[in-house]
């Protein structure tokens, strides 16, 4: 049987409200990955969040006095739906790697979209290159991962693909791309949960 588009699976999610359920759940993890990248950018800044969801992620960094504006991107049109509904931010529907942002961002977010893609390593160039500007910031978060065993199931559990790296092979991903400063983190593990791994890195100033 072949695998679903995992956009499909988050509309069937946002129809079923069951994103209240994923902001819930990485909130703990979010935050740690903004208290760990957010004093490497430069203020004032801009922002964008790949795979926004419902762009809470979105409403949390325009609170921020710092954030000029704050851009949310996803490729489930039910997302976006809600993402307008709940705020007045902007949000774009998008099939990634193929759609590129007008203009670059001061600071990339991005929590659990990475894996979806057949080639990740090849999204953190483009990121890299053309998402970010000169000094920009990248911090990503990412649940299934080799030393995460529970999420080795995922994919079959989900019926969608998911692509599996271990934390040496993020890191190496993000070197490769360009980025400087890497640092790779482990955050909110609880209950024999390891933690969502947490990468960050900057682009070099010309």
């Amino acid at each position: 049987m072949s695998t679903r588009p995992a956009t499909e699976l988050f509309s069937e999610w946002a129809t079923k409200n069951k994103d209240e359920g994923m902001e819930r759940g990485h909130a703990a993890s979010v935050k740690a990955m903004l208290d760990l990248a957010l004093p490497r950018v430069n203020k004032p800044y801009s922002a964008v969040d790949v795979g926004c969801g419902n762009g809470w992620v979105c409403r949390a960094l325009e609170s921020h006095e710092t954030c000029l504006r704050a851009v949310g991107v996803d490729g489930s049109e039910a997302m976006i739906e809600k993402a307008k509904a709940l705020g007045d931010g902007e949000f774009h529907l998008a099939v990634l790697p193929q759609w590129k942002p007008a203009t670059a961002f001061d600071f990339l977010h991005s929590m659990e979209f990475l894996y979806y893609l057949h080639d990740p390593a090849a999204m953190l160039k483009i990121i890299h290159d053309e998402w970010l500007k000169d000094a920009g910031v990248m911090v990503a978060g990412v649940d299934h991962y080799l030393e995460n065993e529970d999420s080795h199931g995922w994919p079959e559990a989900l019926n969608v693909h998911m692509t599996m790296l271990s934390e040496a092979q993020w890191k190496d991903a993000m070197i490769a791309a360009g980025f400087t400063d890497v640092e790779m983190h482990r955050v909110a593990a609880k209950d024999g949960f390891i933690g969502t791994l947490v990468m960050i890195g900057t682009k070099a100033s010309n």
